[in-house]
């Protein structure tokens, strides 16, 4: 009787298979990757045309969108409870920010050690605002804390797990 497990068609199949199942994890995690992210952003103007961003909610229940400061890529987590933009110390020495007079906030965490300062510009699709004022905070975290310092300025609509920004003034 022949030996079919040592065959090099056998060998070849197994290979093929793990392969396979490599293949197989790596598209699942670039698809759930994708769908853990969400906030797709759309850039649009309105029926009067002012600027509008409508951000998708992501399935963590929050409103992300990439936008810039001081001409910088970052991703925005946009937080209606956050007084300012707040950003981590790391990624504010990353976009070589000004340290400002120390402050102590309250966070979800407590208080904390924490810098005023201000950006040049902070800009999402097409609305941008000069001039914002930002609270750089201890420690670390991810993105950057879109706070109604930038969002005050702004009409904010939420509906059907998407979040609309438009631009209310021509005093950017």
């Amino acid at each position: 009787m022949a030996d079919y497990g040592n065959s090099p068609e056998s060998r070849l199949g197994r290979r093929m298979l793990w392969l396979a199942a490599v293949a197989m994890l790596g598209g699942l995690y670039v698809l759930f990757d994708a769908l853990q992210k969400g906030g797709e952003a759309v850039h649009t103007v309105d029926s009067d045309g002012a600027a509008m961003v409508v951000i998708e909610q992501g399935r963590d229940g929050h409103y992300q969108v990439d936008g810039q400061i001081n001409g910088h890529d970052v991703t925005f987590m946009v937080d209606t409870g956050a007084t300012d933009v707040a950003l981590s110390e790391e990624a504010a020495r990353a976009l070589g920010l000004d340290f400002g007079p120390p402050v102590t906030v309250m966070t979800a965490a407590g208080r904390s050690r924490a810098w005023l300062t201000r950006l040049d510009e902070v800009s999402i699709g097409g609305i941008r605002r000069r001039n914002v004022r930002a609270t750089i905070a201890s420690g670390s975290f991810d993105g950057v804390l879109l706070g109604m310092s930038f969002l005050k300025h702004y009409d904010l609509q939420q509906q059907d797990g998407k979040l609309a920004i438009r631009d209310k003034s021509d005093d950017n």
